[in-house]
């Protein structure tokens, strides 16, 4: 039968073949031989740019990668300024190094002397803390008072007391709130809310209205050989009289042949008449609105009846007919009874 070898040692009667390699591993003791990559000079020698080792020459000439954890004790770097060249001609590759670059930033060892001087300074810091501590005073907070019903020193003015001094008592304060204040601030954000609200309603209101609702009895023209420059509209005594468009009053009262008119400067400049009146309720200067009652009907002057004449005079000038006038701005009078 053949004879089986053991997974250790050879047995020491066995030839051994220095060809096969050895299956034994090395011990601890035994020195394990590298070849060296370049055996012609140091390894970051080497220029290994545009080849497949060129990202592993970056990580070599890195030197803020060696030693990443020992960085609280740096050494700074201290340059000195060549004095052979004038300041203005200095520049950055003109800065001479006095300390070299790599290997500055290790950590120093610190010795049993510098610690024991490190931990008496941390010592004497804590005890002028604590010295400090000690005879500062400290700012005393502010106290809410409390009203207590038993005891009349903690009762604010105006306070009253009722109840029993063994049963509960009820402390009566004074209302903070000025009723009068109150009140006056409610009437005046009614009278603001009512002014709005009037001015709202003004604005509203159409631009151009009929001077008075009766019924167009007489248009613009001649009449018994003379020029009637406006139209009549007949309606009972009192009936309200209006302001065609906005403007302002320009004449107010009695005026031959009219009994008592009123006329109105619009903002075109264009002037209306309102003749034949019974009363008028505005003044010279009054600034009104279409809409705006300014008279009522009457039957005063050169008249056959109650009625309001009304008259358009463009510019202040000559008259036109009204009925047109009113017609291209969206009032109509009716249609004409004769």
């Amino acid at each position: 039968m053949p004879q089986q070898r053991s997974s250790g040692a050879p047995s020491s009667g066995a030839p051994q073949d220095s060809r096969r390699p050895s299956s034994r591993r090395p011990g601890p003791a035994e020195v394990t031989d590298i070849t060296p990559f370049n055996e012609f000079g140091a390894l970051a020698d080497l220029d290994f740019r545009h080849c497949a080792f060129d990202a592993g020459a970056v990580v070599l000439d890195a030197p803020e990668l060696d030693d990443l954890a020992d960085t609280d004790n740096l050494v700074a770097i201290r340059l000195e300024r060549r004095s052979d060249l004038p300041e203005r001609f200095e520049t950055a590759d003109e800065i001479t190094e006095v300390m070299p670059r790599l290997g500055q930033h290790r950590k120093v060892e610190t010795g049993p002397v510098k610690g024991r001087v490190l931990v008496a300074a941390m010592a004497a810091g804590a005890a002028a803390a604590a010295a400090y501590t000690a005879l500062t005073p400290r700012q005393a907070s502010e106290v809410t008072n409390t009203v207590v019903a038993a005891d009349p020193a903690s009762h604010s003015e105006g306070a009253t007391i009722t109840g029993t001094s063994k049963g509960m008592q009820l402390v009566a304060m004074t209302p903070a709130l000025n009723v009068t204040g109150h009140n006056e601030e409610l009437a005046k954000g009614a009278a603001f809310a009512q002014e709005r609200a009037e001015r709202e309603a003004r604005l509203a209101r159409p631009l151009f209205v009929q001077p008075t609702q009766g019924i167009f009895t007489s248009g613009y023209g001649y009449r018994w050989g003379a020029l009637h420059g406006g139209i009549d509209i007949a309606a009972p005594i009192g009936t309200p009289i209006y302001a065609v468009s906005d403007g302002v009053v320009i004449e107010a009262g009695p005026a031959a042949g009219y009994g008592a008119l009123v006329k109105i400067r619009h903002s075109d400049g264009t002037v209306t008449l309102y003749g034949h009146i019974n009363t008028w309720v505005v003044s010279i200067g009054q600034q009104v609105m279409a809409g705006d009652q300014i008279a009522t009907v009457g039957n005063r002057g050169n008249s056959t009846g109650p009625h309001c004449h009304f008259e358009v005079m463009p510019g202040g000038g000559s008259r036109i007919d009204p009925v047109p006038w009113l017609a291209a701005r969206g009032v109509s009078v009716g249609s004409y009874v004769g």
